[in-house]
């Protein structure tokens, strides 16, 4: 017995049955400890992967200190079984009986290998025998190490988990995409590199986590900009199976459109010839002949994949040359109609002059001055220049403006 515990008294026997219960429930609540650790969702990843880089290296240091306090736990639990047994043997122990199982109950009755006594615990004159603990110590020792692990395991399972659960979702959507192209044919360049990027990215999440982590957190950004761009890859092959499915009608939308552009871009030509005889150098907008191009490339459209084309394009290609050809032909359209506004706009103006003229006559003659030269002298030069073809309208709504200006000067004349 060592020396520290030769004068200590011995429990008593009810003290040392209430020492026993009280180290069985220990020993029963440390294990149960233990195994819920082990069986922790994060413990079993950490614990069944092939892992690399950082996290592998946090993989080595909880197996080292799981062995450990397994080590520990199996010493704590020999001493204890030898003081049950002991117990068990002599149902009234004497003095002798009673201090032994003191000394295992209360004094450093652990004996540790030296080789399992931690290189930081060790001394320069440490014997082969190792270190002594006593039961309580070893308890001691084996919580910061439980702590420890059990720190690590919950971050690392909240980093997996979150990496994990993202990876899944973009996955999902990477096999929707590819099952698309599948049914369509052909193949997609932008699938296949974010393909193979989400691989990469895939193998760094299973294999070591913590490379994806900042500040203790799952740094999901780059999964996050997989999934954008996969997304926006499925959108494109939807919109190419629609497109498949409804092929002969989006052909016959466009073909429509064309038709509108033709007779929009015809009523603009008419509009401009007819400017040019009865306004007098007016600035137009081009006129370029779209209809014609457009069509040209609805024909290169009109005719579903087959064959080679198929094979490298399929109808993914198609769709987005289809989408092209839409916005082009709306676009070109709708700058058609506003070339018929803007050409048209020309005559409306000289309407308007027209208009705004004998409204201005009908004033004067309200204020008597049917009978004013002047007055009648501007009317008719005005007259003469919206009603001449082709109509200056610069001068003209110079004129106008003089003919409103003599109007209103007579009328504060004849106020005062």
């Amino acid at each position: 017995m060592n020396d520290a515990w030769a004068g200590r008294p011995p429990l008593d026997r009810d003290g040392a049955d209430r020492a026993l219960a009280h180290l069985r429930d220990e020993k029963e609540r440390i294990s149960t400890a233990l195994l819920d650790l082990e069986g922790h969702q994060g413990y079993q990843l950490l614990d069944g992967a092939a892992l690399d880089g950082r996290t592998r290296r946090v993989q080595a240091e909880v197996r080292a200190r799981m062995a450990e306090i397994w080590a520990l736990f199996d010493h704590y639990g020999r001493t204890l079984g030898e003081a049950e047994r002991l117990r068990a043997r002599h149902s009234r122990p004497d003095r002798a009986q009673l201090a032994e199982l003191t000394r295992l109950l209360a004094g450093p009755s652990v004996e540790l290998p030296a080789e399992e006594v931690p290189l930081e615990r060790r001394t320069l004159l440490a014997g082969p025998s190792g270190e002594r603990l006593t039961l309580q110590a070893v308890v001691a020792r084996m919580t910061p190490l439980y702590e420890d692990v059990a720190k690590t395991v919950a971050a690392l399972d909240a980093v997996w988990s979150a990496l994990l659960s993202r990876l899944a979702e973009v996955e999902e959507e990477q096999r929707a995409a590819a099952g698309l192209l599948a049914s369509l044919g052909g193949t997609d360049p932008d699938l296949e590199r974010l393909t193979a990027e989400l691989e990469a990215v895939a193998a760094v999440v299973r294999g070591d986590p913590l490379a994806l982590a900042k500040g203790g957190r799952a740094d999901t950004g780059r999964l996050d900009a997989l999934r954008t761009a996969l997304a926006d890859v499925r959108r494109g092959l939807e919109e190419a199976r629609r497109l498949r499915d409804g092929f002969a009608d989006r052909i016959a939308g466009i073909a429509t459109v064309l038709d509108a552009l033709r007779g929009a871009e015809a009523e603009a030509r008419r509009a401009r010839d007819e400017v040019l005889a009865k306004i007098a150098s007016p600035v137009l907008p081009d006129l370029p002949d779209m209809s014609a191009t457009l069509a040209d490339r609805l024909a290169a459209v009109g005719r579903p994949p087959h064959g080679t084309a198929a094979r490298a394009g399929g109808w993914n290609d198609l769709a987005g040359r289809v989408a092209d050809l839409e916005r082009a032909m709306n676009a070109a359209l709708d700058q058609a109609r506003r070339d018929v506004e803007v050409i048209r706009g020309l005559l409306d103006r000289r309407e308007e002059l027209r208009g705004r003229l004998e409204a201005y006559r009908a004033k004067a003659a309200r204020l008597g001055g049917a009978e004013d030269a002047e007055l009648a002298a501007i009317y008719e030069r005005a007259r003469e220049l919206l009603w001449t073809s082709p109509c200056d309208l610069r001068e003209a709504t110079v004129t106008l403006s003089g003919y409103q200006q003599a109007i209103t000067s007579r009328a504060k004349g004849a106020q005062r």
